[in-house]
């Protein structure tokens, strides 16, 4: 599969999302730190949730919905009997390192559906907390997210649940694609921005565990953006699983500690990520623990709180500095784990 056999159509969440109440673009700012001016695309604060997350399970889980009663994925669908009926009968299965679960258990919400999700006993219970405030059931599985997502699977499998990842593997294609078209928005919202700015960036940074988020905006850049930056993937040093597999030409388990990037810290990517980005990706950076957690406290002391996960594409701009570029990152979470 290359990046032309991949279709993401941005238009379709752009539509759900447009009758969503809790739905707007999310800020774009300047600032400037040790003498680097770049854009922040900050994502703190998405639709309440804290994350660019909310965009792709919020989206995918009315798509899914939809799609079983064979109902057009228009707003108008989502009000109707048979659409309400079917959901109250579903359940969205899903493993989490944080904020999809999050997203997932808020569309399952949203449309009336059920929520289960599967934590690994890395993920802080705070954060299992937030879940339940969302009606979703909880359960601990695993010691890392990899033995999470087998014990989701499982699960599906075994109680005719619907398993709704942000990964994808052979044989599982379609709900993450889902996902990540979700995901698309961002850089569309970005497009918008910069023509009527007439300021296009340069460099682009892009922060990815699986790689879904990565690989969504970045098709999205390729695809619509009438000027094309650098795109730059940053991974932790702990889990460079992309650029590993991309290196080698095939999709690669890496190993490596953990991470305090917990949302990055994948150590098997995405197919879908790892497909789009071997031919959309530029460059690759590491970065270390330290570069990520200094990055997070200079996001802080400008007022935009955020986690090392969600400052990751700052750390990377900081490791590489160019007095020439126009870079952008994303903040793509906020500070509560």
């Amino acid at each position: 599969m290359k990046l032309h056999d991949v279709i993401l159509e941005s238009a379709k969440p752009a539509e759900l999302l447009s009758a969503c109440p809790k739905y707007k673009p999310s800020p774009l700012i300047k600032k400037s730190v040790q003498n680097n001016s770049f854009w922040i695309k900050d994502e703190t604060q998405r639709m309440g949730l804290g994350a660019f997350k909310a965009l792709g399970g919020v989206y995918a889980v009315g798509s899914i919905i939809a799609e079983k009663q064979g109902l057009p994925l228009k707003t108008d669908s989502f009000f109707l009997d048979e659409f309400k009926s079917c959901a109250q009968g579903l359940t969205f299965v899903c493993a989490s390192a944080g904020n999809h679960g999050l997203a997932v258990a808020a569309g399952a919400q949203i449309f009336g559906a059920k929520a289960r999700i599967h934590l690994s006993d890395t993920v802080p219970e705070n954060f299992a907390e937030r879940l339940i405030n969302k009606n979703a059931q909880v359960v601990r599985s695993g010691a890392n997210y990899e033995e999470s997502i087998e014990a989701a699977i499982e699960d599906a499998d075994s109680n005719e649940a619907i398993h709704l990842a942000d990964g994808s593997w052979p044989g599982y294609i379609e709900p993450p694609r889902l996902v990540m078209e979700g995901y698309t928005i961002m850089a569309k919202e970005l497009c918008d921005e910069f023509e009527r700015l007439n300021d296009w960036p340069t460099h682009v940074y892009l922060q990815a565990g699986v790689g879904g988020f990565a690989a969504a905006v970045a098709f999205e850049i390729r695809n619509s953006w009438r000027k094309q930056p650098k795109i730059i993937i940053v991974e932790p040093d702990a889990a460079p699983c992309l650029k590993q597999s991309i290196d080698h030409g095939k999709i690669l388990t890496v190993e490596g500690p953990v991470s305090e990037m917990g949302r990055l810290d994948c150590k098997t990517p995405s197919m879908l990520a790892f497909d789009i980005l071997s031919e959309a990706a530029n460059e690759f950076c590491l970065i270390t623990e330290e570069q990520a957690q200094n990055a997070a406290r200079l996001s802080n002391e400008m007022g935009l709180a955020t986690s090392p996960s969600g400052a990751a594409g700052l750390a990377a701009l900081l490791a590489n500095p160019d007095k020439d570029a126009s870079s952008l990152v994303f903040f793509t979470e906020g500070s509560v784990n």
